[in-house]
């Protein structure tokens, strides 16, 4: 293991934030794992740090395959993770809507064009994402609609779902977005946790990466096959929206079948704690995201279901 400075940004009025890379192998850049963009990507960071963990351990027995090389990015943002903030505390941007970057632009889009310069020419590229809703997924790639995106490749990943979305012009200024423009396959990955820990989906995560890497030769590793991907467009996701705010309590979780009319989620008045409203399901499907803070308010989406195609 080889640890790199992929880019560092002085500042006269905190410590340098550096932003380190773990190396694995030598040769031809294979593939390129970064984890958290974002200051709340606690999740997203855990799991990177399990594979420079396991990794390292992969690597000392000889299982990293000849002239290829993995790098992983655990943290692109510990600025805003030390103090709790999503997005660039400072003016409160986001780095995955700042790619390729500009060296000479404002700082998060500095900080995304030197990191975007060293990890632009690997084969491969895997970014752990996040939603900017707060809730749980089932475990999924997405990728962009780029014309170059590869869904048989995502497949390999072994999660139960490979989401393809049509690019939006803000999603032209994501990592994803960008790898793929520059001839890199890119995969987003989701897990069913942004903020806190969940072991269960981390070492999910985990297997998933290592399987592919297995599948695309650039690892020796022996894993279980994992799911058979379904292939989903976005726009297969019903949105569900509360017609009123309150406190929030779920009745449905991701990866559960659910009937058109069924409860998905009652709203409970804040003060005197009757349920004033139930989020009913539009559609028969499998629920694939529900939110999960305790307050909603009115309009707000709270559930996403696949819709059964034979509706």
């Amino acid at each position: 293991m080889r640890k790199t400075e992929i880019y560092s940004l002085e500042s006269p009025y905190r410590d340098t934030l550096t932003v380190s890379g773990y190396c694995f192998g030598h040769g031809q850049k294979a593939a390129c794992i970064v984890g958290s963009l974002r200051g709340n990507e606690v999740q997203q960071l855990y799991v990177c740090s399990q594979l420079v963990r396991k990794l390292q351990k992969l690597e000392a027995a000889g299982a990293v395959s000849k002239d290829k090389e993995i790098m992983v990015i655990p943290s692109v943002n510990h600025h805003a993770m030390n103090i709790g903030k999503r997005f660039w505390p400072v003016d409160n941007t986001d780095i995955n809507r700042m790619f390729p970057g500009y060296d000479l632009g404002e700082t998060t889009q500095r900080i995304a064009a030197g990191v975007f310069e060293k990890i632009k020419d690997y084969d491969y590229g895997i970014q752990f994402a996040s939603f900017y809703m707060p809730g749980d997924f089932i475990p999924h790639v997405r990728m962009m609609d780029t014309g170059r995106q590869n869904t048989s490749l995502a497949g390999l990943f072994g999660l139960p779902y490979v989401v393809v979305r049509k690019p939006r012009p803000i999603d032209t200024t994501t990592l994803n977005y960008n790898w793929q423009i520059w001839d890199t396959s890119a995969f987003s990955l989701y897990t069913t946790e942004t903020d806190f820990i969940d072991e269960k989906s981390a070492r999910q995560a985990v297997s998933a990466v290592l399987r592919f890497l297995t599948r695309m030769g650039i690892l020796k590793y022996n894993s279980h096959n994992g799911y058979i991907s379904t292939v989903i467009g976005e726009e297969e996701l019903t949105s569900v929206k509360t017609d009123t705010g309150g406190i929030y309590r779920r009745l449905v979780h991701p990866g559960d079948e659910v009937q058109r009319g069924e409860p998905l989620a009652e709203i409970v008045h804040p003060y005197e704690g009757d349920v004033i409203s139930t989020v009913l399901s539009p559609t028969e499907g499998v629920v694939f995201f529900m939110h999960k803070k305790p307050l909603v308010t009115e309009n707000e989406i709270v559930c996403r279901i696949i819709r059964r195609l034979h509706n």
